[in-house]
């Protein structure tokens, strides 16, 4: 255990990345490739869904973790699918470390390559904040272009489940719902389960989300900035269908998306936005692990 928040340079699954540590022990690893988190362990488990089977070949996407879907959600649009942010490399800027807190910052400016798709100057910047028992990733797009700016996109989490037939996920009650399996709109249940594929958008809830899973709980928050919540599984048969993905993957991982997905967030040149994701460890579970090692030491 270090005596202050600590920053590696590391190889973690094969892609050069960047890891802070705490003093407690959580921790984030973030690749270079795509500014992509890859780890976000807190109060001894890992929170983030990674596919042992993701491509690291420099050019595919990751699979799990936190993709950064910039500047094109999905296939709306003529870029390629969920933009060119995640599959390009990112700068990574010397951390800041302080004492239970730490900070990494990754940025993306237009380049011959991002402009072989998007004829646009930008600068994007993801924003990493670790603390105990908590994550926020926050992106911000500066427009540095003599005209305006639009996109759509999302941090496209991929959390890890034990088992995603027994997760629940609370707080998007009543918000617009368009299940895009059966192309229905309707209204979202107060609680949510999953069986099966399971593709749909809402209308973010500003109280935040909370995941179940088993014992475990976590608070899900973001920024009204993203308009939407995307929660995504593929089920059995797709995930079957996906070659960086093993057969039963879908069973340990449930996306919830900070995400904009119908209207582009336009930017005037000169100007910028952010929006930020927030994950928590609730307290109680927190509480009871710090509680059971200090019985076990006594």
């Amino acid at each position: 255990m270090t005596t202050g928040a600590a920053c590696r340079e590391l190889v973690f699954a094969g892609w050069p990345a960047t890891e802070l540590q705490l003093p407690g022990g959580d921790c984030v690893v973030v690749a270079h490739h795509g500014a992509h988190v890859l780890s976000w362990v807190a109060d001894g488990r890992e929170r983030l869904y990674l596919s042992p089977q993701s491509l690291n070949d420099g050019h595919a996407a990751i699979r799990g973790g936190m993709p950064v879907c910039f500047p094109q959600f999905n296939q709306r649009g003529d870029l390629p699918k969920h933009g060119f942010a995640r599959n390009v490399s990112w700068t990574a800027k010397p951390p800041r470390l302080e004492g239970e807190k730490a900070h990494l910052v990754l940025a993306l400016t237009e380049s011959a390559a991002t402009r072989q798709w998007w004829d646009q100057s930008f600068e994007a910047l993801l924003l990493i904040e670790l603390t105990p028992g908590a994550l926020q990733v926050e992106l911000a797009v500066r427009n540095t272009d003599s005209k305006p700016l639009s996109f759509t996109g999302a941090l496209h989490t991929y959390l890890s489940v034990s088992d995603v037939a027994k997760a629940r996920l609370f707080g998007l009650g009543g918000q617009a719902e368009w299940d895009a399996v059966q192309d229905r709109h309707a209204a979202a249940a107060p609680e949510l389960r999953f069986v099966g594929e399971f593709d749909r958008v809402y209308s973010a809830a500003p109280k935040g989300y909370k995941l179940q899973d088993g014992p475990h709980t976590l608070l899900i928050e973001q920024d009204m900035d993203w308009a939407q919540t995307v929660v995504w599984n593929p089920g059995a048969a797709k995930c079957a269908a996906l070659a960086d993905m093993p057969a039963d993957g879908w069973q340990h991982m449930l996306c919830v998306e900070a995400a904009q997905v119908y209207e582009p967030v336009c930017i005037e040149p000169g100007d910028f936005w952010q929006g930020a994701q927030r994950l928590a460890v609730i307290a109680s579970e927190a509480r009871q692990s710090i509680d059971s090692r200090t019985l076990r030491a006594s």
